[in-house]
């Protein structure tokens, strides 16, 4: 059997293969969001991708603005990136011992992050955060964390968690299966709202062992942080002795090379690696100063393990991706082309008067209807979803892979061009001016 036809040899369909996946597989994918719940329709089950594209079963290509969620920065099968995987293959698929390529990945991210000192690779984004909260209460000998609504770090059960009421409280489980004991060591506050904060620390100060953010938050769409946040999360979290945690998975070495916090100017105290370090590879890290990271096993009482954590393909993809990002002028470049896509929506939007907007920072992008970009979840809960969903598709049928849901940053890679800028903002026009 192909990747193109079914068992019983026939042509392969996106729909055909949606049928036969939800047979075996929870609601037919292993991901929610790839279900397409968010914006109807049949999901495009991906048969390959190169460069800028990804093609579907059917042998249709699109412009991929998904990048896997992120860690394509430089598309899709880079020769140099697959030429260190195929090697990496050959000397074997997993040890479960140390290897030297995890020392040499971890030198790299030490050199580029000036309060990482020593890091701790896992499997995913999703175990670094759930780790990172636990070395924080082990450091700190403090059980409540504090996380913003709309940021997402992952499935822990800790971080699944939304607002309470007034959404200046305790927070309550935003999934089944997450004990609401639990949830009440999780407090929640508003991205951008600094007051909110302080009004939890006044509560709970020397119970919080640290603030988990999304410096530039990426899973409610693109938010971009308010002038001054940032710097006021720090100094909150060092006059009472709390971890300031950033959540890179998705920024680092997406926006720059030294992630948000180099744009920013903000040092935290931990920050949470994935996507990029990875090329690709599942992977995740955590990374900060040796004593708060010594105080995990085996040098210290919190436990934190993992059989395929420093796998070696993912780290020969991660080195590889790694120095080629590191070429100068690589990121001003990104991100001038990245710029150049959302002024034309914009520009589109304008001329349309359809009340749709975009912005971005680095490679990541995102795209509202609303009058202007959101500034937290209740605004972005705002827009017009209907309208998204009739964008999405127009995009969709037009060869423009979007992200399927309102509520999430698109991505942008060194293998997008002029061409495929052109093509999307064409298929852009046609679907503002159907709306």
């Amino acid at each position: 059997m192909t990747i193109s036809s079914n068992a019983a040899g026939q042509a392969a369909t996106n729909a055909g293969e949606f049928s036969r996946a939800q047979q075996v597989l929870v609601g037919g994918v292993n991901s929610a969001v790839r279900a397409f719940r968010a914006v109807g329709g049949i999901p495009r089950f991906i048969a390959r991708a190169q460069g800028p594209y990804m093609w579907d079963v059917e042998g249709k290509r699109y412009i991929d603005y998904l990048q896997s969620w992120g860690p394509m920065v430089l598309g899709h099968g880079h020769p140099d990136v697959l030429a260190a995987v195929h090697a990496a293959v050959d000397r074997g698929l997993s040890y479960g011992a140390p290897n030297v390529m995890e020392t040499v990945l971890a030198q790299r991210i030490c050199k580029l992050f000036s309060h990482v000192e020593k890091v701790r690779f896992t499997s995913s984004g999703t175990e670094a955060a759930m780790s990172a909260l636990r070395l924080a209460r082990g450091h700190t000998g403090r059980t409540k964390i504090l996380k913003f609504e709309g940021c997402y770090h992952g499935t822990a059960d800790s971080l699944l968690v939304k607002a309470g009421s007034g959404a200046l409280a305790f927070g309550t489980p935003s999934s089944a299966g997450v004990p609401a004991d639990l949830a009440q060591h999780t407090l929640v506050a508003q991205f951008n709202d600094l007051d909110s904060v302080q009004v939890l620390f006044d509560q709970h100060g020397p119970d919080i062992a640290c603030v988990m953010v999304e410096p530039y938050a990426g899973n409610m769409n693109l938010i971009k942080p308010a002038p001054g946040f940032h710097q006021g999360l720090r100094e909150i979290c060092t006059k009472y002795g709390t971890l300031l945690i950033f959540d890179e998975v998705m920024t680092g070495f997406r926006v720059a090379l030294g992630g948000a916090q180099e744009l920013l100017g903000v040092t935290p105290d931990m920050t949470a690696f994935g996507k990029v370090i990875g090329g690709g590879m599942p992977v995740g890290a955590i990374g900060g100063p040796a004593a708060v990271m010594d105080k995990m096993a085996p040098l210290g009482p919190v436990y934190q393990a993992g059989t395929l954590s420093g796998n070696p393909i993912a780290m020969a993809a991660g080195i590889a991706t790694l120095d080629l990002i590191s070429t100068p002028g690589f990121y001003d470049t990104l991100g001038a082309k990245c710029a150049q896509l959302v002024a034309g929506l914009n520009q589109l939007a304008s001329e349309t008067g359809v009340a749709m907007c975009a912005h971005s920072t680095g490679s990541m992008g995102g795209i509202f209807f609303l009058s202007e970009p959101a500034r937290s979840y209740a605004e972005v809960m705002r827009q017009d979803v209907e309208r998204f969903k009739k964008f999405y598709h127009h995009l969709l049928e037009a060869g423009v892979y979007l992200p399927p849901s309102p509520v999430e940053a698109f991505f942008f890679s060194a293998a997008h061009g002029e061409e495929q800028i052109a093509q999307t903002l064409q298929a852009a026009r046609d679907a503002l001016r159907a709306l």
